[in-house]
């Protein structure tokens, strides 16, 4: 399968461009850097460079026989939530990268579907978050749940809403996703060497929900969504067990074999990340219930697994 991957370029991408590549497929990366993933050598992969979030990028000679060609594609496009203050400018950064670059695409997509017998992409799976529920601790949220009030709910409503408009162009997946657990960044990557040091502990009260999903497990989902036409819809992309922020430090410690008891209290996060420490001072309580019902087989569905398996070293 040919595929255009637009914001695959980073924390994902490092594990998703492979897998993808190890089976098979022609892969049109879309980046805002000269050379993404430098460290990938392979004649399947062709690299692009543009702004996604800008109309004048899809205009692109390149980028529109990528698009004319590709079978389908996955678009994880989004400025990172929680590591800078939300300024008025970061804000928009945050919607921009999100909700224009999934405008632009369908828009894209219904120039191609104009042209007679022009083939288009079969299936796009966008992204979107469980921010999109807004933050909660004490509710639990599945797919049918309504959108959160907060900057997050309306952030992912309006970036979902425009993905929405190319459900009449082909299969559209939507994936909700939830906290990638990977070593080499993320959340994850952020608190190991705290951790590492002895210094680790839960982040506030420790109370507020985390709902996370392995980062190999959030690729082979991808991967599942593309092959498998009856993935449809959107889909809470995370594990079957969400946990407690002092079960994850605690679980995290103890894979680490370290001790992990010393709180960051929350006004120093809040100092720091301004409204974004919203996102992991209260957190929410999130269900797959559509992946179960689906059938998706977790490598990882339990958080000391995942845990051991991001933390172990690496195969030699």
């Amino acid at each position: 399968m040919q595929i255009l991957l637009v914001g695959c370029s980073g924390f994902v991408g490092r594990e998703l461009v492979p897998l993808l590549l190890g089976q098979g497929h022609g892969l049109s990366l879309l980046s805002r850097q000269a050379r993404p993933l430098p460290t990938i050598s392979n004649s399947a992969l062709e690299r692009l460079q543009g702004d996604p979030s800008q109309a004048a990028t899809w205009q692109q000679p390149e980028l529109q026989a990528a698009l004319a060609r590709a079978e389908a594609v996955i678009n994880l496009a989004g400025e990172p939530i929680a590591e800078k203050r939300w300024t008025p400018a970061q804000r928009q950064l945050l919607f921009d990268s999100r909700v224009a670059t999934t405008g632009h695409l369908v828009t894209a997509l219904g120039a191609l579907a104009a042209q007679p017998g022009q083939p288009r992409p079969s299936v796009v799976i966008n992204g979107s978050a469980i921010g999109y529920y807004g933050t909660s601790l004490s509710e639990s949220f599945g797919e049918a749940s309504p959108a959160g009030s907060d900057l997050l709910g309306r952030l992912c409503a309006a970036w979902e809403a425009e993905a929405e408009k190319a459900a009449g162009l082909c299969r559209l997946v939507i994936l909700r996703t939830g906290i990638v657990l990977a070593a080499d960044g993320g959340a994850l990557g952020k608190m190991l060497p705290i951790f590492r040091a002895g210094f680790g502990g839960p982040i506030g009260s420790g109370q507020q929900w985390m709902s996370w999903i392995s980062r190999r497990d959030f690729c082979r989902l991808i991967s599942a969504a593309l092959g498998d036409a009856s993935y449809q819809g959107t889909y809470n992309a995370v594990a079957p067990e969400p946990c407690s922020m002092a079960r994850f430090a605690s679980q995290l410690g103890r894979a680490l074999g370290r001790p992990s008891l010393l709180p960051v209290p929350g006004p120093i996060l809040q100092l720091l990340l301004g409204d974004g420490a919203q996102v992991v001072l209260e957190g929410q309580q999130v269900r797959p219930e559509r992946l179960l019902g689906q059938g998706f087989v977790y490598e990882t569905p339990d958080l000391s697994a995942a845990l051991a398996a991001a933390t172990s070293p690496a195969p030699r």
